[in-house]
């Protein structure tokens, strides 16, 4: 590369200066503090800008090199590279990049990259010498002619590439910094952002804070399993219990029907009873009279005998006094059993006149009620018999079926059909309740289990991301292996080509020999 042509509108103190270079070795020369430093700096800066940070100077290089009596800081710089191509760069120092015009004055400035410190990379991009490398090969200041390791190392960098792929540009530090370019395009370090590596730890924390967030509604879903558990076997000894009860109310109603068969049974043989109280009361009544019947007729033949008796003694007596006495005796008698004779005529009518085949009948009609009660009798211990028989195999067939609620069953038994009949319902009432409480785990199952999908959904997501970071790790390797061969293959170049470079490098300078000198 050769430059052509320099144009000064305004840098430090010099100003309108325009200056064409020939083909060799070009001599600027001036007086003390004319301006030669700063025309030296003015080349670099149209490459590479101005910085106005300090770097460690006292002032900046933007400050310093800023016209005083002028507002115009600004140059043209022409330029040929070695393929031929010709430029024209324009800069206006205030601004961080210039303009950039090919060999027809198209403007291609935006052809090349921009950076956000620096500006245009323009100058980089046509040939691999960055601002570095320019101050440490073509610009010596006073007292800085020697060559520090780092620029030796540049510079060795250079001629290994040339000698080793015939370009200069083709070189270890652009393919370092190639490799760290896509190091940290397709992996990123801890201190990039947006990066995959970046993105994929911050997609890995976020992930798991989701994950460890929702960690407790697997604690919960095991408790509500258990409680579910505990509530489900609760409910089955719960509904066992209400079989028994339904059972033993169904006994309970048989034997409330058994036991109105069995009053049913009493009632009839206390009507009986009645009954044959009755006829025997009647039968007695009915013997009184009979009785009664025959002591008149053994009245009437005394009453007879006396009548007979007064009549012989009337015949045969001649004392008065007795025929009186035997008279009167005779007529307290007569009256007598007339008076008794009319309470029986007033009974008598009452009386049926068969009252007498009627006794038989009576008898009879009191026996066959005897042998119904008899009857009834038999069938109401048969009855009781068959309940206590049934009562007791069902009770056993219970405690069999029912084993483990034994201590209950004894307790039920002893209850009578309205307290079986509260206590079912205050059972069932407990079942119900049970089947809300586990109603209401189902709800709050189907609650926790949405959490657990998400968090299935978080760990699913969480190991494709540790998948996918481990993958950028392992390419995260391959380009450190990739750098560190590098390095090694370029450490021992250097070590090969360096002394050779030191030694030569004298000889170098006595081919510069012709001169265009121009005034500065």
């Amino acid at each position: 590369m050769k430059i052509r042509n320099i144009k000064i509108n305004g840098f430090g103190k010099l100003e309108n200066r325009e200056i064409d270079l020939g083909n060799h070795v070009n001599l600027v020369y001036g007086k003390n503090e004319a301006g030669k430093t700063t025309f030296l700096k003015f080349i670099p800066s149209m490459f590479f800008g101005i910085s106005k940070n300090k770097k460690g100077k006292d002032i900046a290089d933007f400050d310093k090199y800023t016209p005083w009596g002028s507002d115009e800081f600004s140059g043209k710089i022409s330029y040929e590279l070695d393929n031929g191509d010709v430029y024209d760069v324009f800069r206006d120092f205030k601004k961080k990049s210039p303009v950039i015009y090919n060999a027809s004055k198209d403007d291609i400035s935006k052809q090349f990259n921009i950076d956000k410190t620096t500006g245009s990379e323009f100058f980089y991009e046509q040939t691999g010498i960055d601002e570095g490398l320019w101050t440490s090969t073509s610009l010596v200041e006073q007292q800085e002619v020697v060559l520090d390791n780092k620029t030796q190392n540049i510079l060795t960098q250079k001629i290994s590439n040339l000698l080793s792929t015939g370009n200069d540009n083709v070189s270890y530090q652009k393919s370092l910094d190639s490799l760290d370019k896509k190091l940290k395009e397709e992996v990123g370090t801890e201190r990039t952002v947006g990066r995959p590596i970046n993105n994929v730890n911050q997609r890995i924390k976020e992930l798991t804070e989701k994950k460890e967030m929702l960690e407790e509604y697997s604690y919960k879903k095991e408790e509500l399993e258990a409680r579910r558990i505990e509530l489900k076997e609760k409910q089955d000894k719960q509904l066992v219990k209400v079989d028994l009860i339904r059972e033993i109310k169904e006994i309970k109603e048989d034997e409330e029907l058994e036991q109105e068969k069995i009053k049913a049974k009493s009632d009839l043989k206390l009507g009986y009873e009645e009954k044959i109280k009755e006829l025997q009361k009647g039968l007695e009544f009915t013997e009184e009279i009979e009785e009664k019947g025959k002591i008149n007729v053994f009245s009437m033949l005394i009453l007879l005998t006396l009548i007979i008796i007064n009549i012989v003694v009337n015949v045969i007596s001649i004392d008065p006094v007795v025929d009186y006495i035997v008279i009167s005796i005779t007529a307290s008698y007569l009256l007598i059993r007339l008076i008794l004779f009319m309470r029986s005529r007033t009974i008598s009518k009452r009386v049926d006149s068969r009252n007498l085949s009627k006794i038989d009948r009576t008898k009879r009609e009191i026996e066959i009620n005897k042998e119904y009660k008899l009857k009834i009798d038999e069938e109401t211990k048969q009855l009781m018999s068959s309940l206590g028989n049934k009562t007791k195999t069902t009770y056993g067939l219970l405690k069999h079926r029912y084993a483990v609620l034994e201590h209950d069953i004894e307790s039920l038994v002893n209850m009578n059909f309205e307290q079986i009949k509260r206590k079912l319902e205050e059972e069932k009432n407990k079942c119900d309740s049970i089947s809300l409480q586990l109603s209401g785990l189902g709800i709050e199952e189907k609650n926790i289990i949405s959490y657990l999908d998400k968090k299935a959904s978080y760990e699913e997501g969480l190991a494709a991301s540790l998948e996918e970071k481990e993958e950028l790790l392992r390419l995260e390797n391959i380009f450190l292996l990739a750098r560190e061969s590098l390095e090694n293959a370029y450490e021992k170049m250097k070590n090969e080509i360096t002394p050779k470079f030191t030694k030569d490098l004298s000889s170098l300078v006595e081919e510069v020999s012709r001169f265009k000198i121009q005034k500065c």
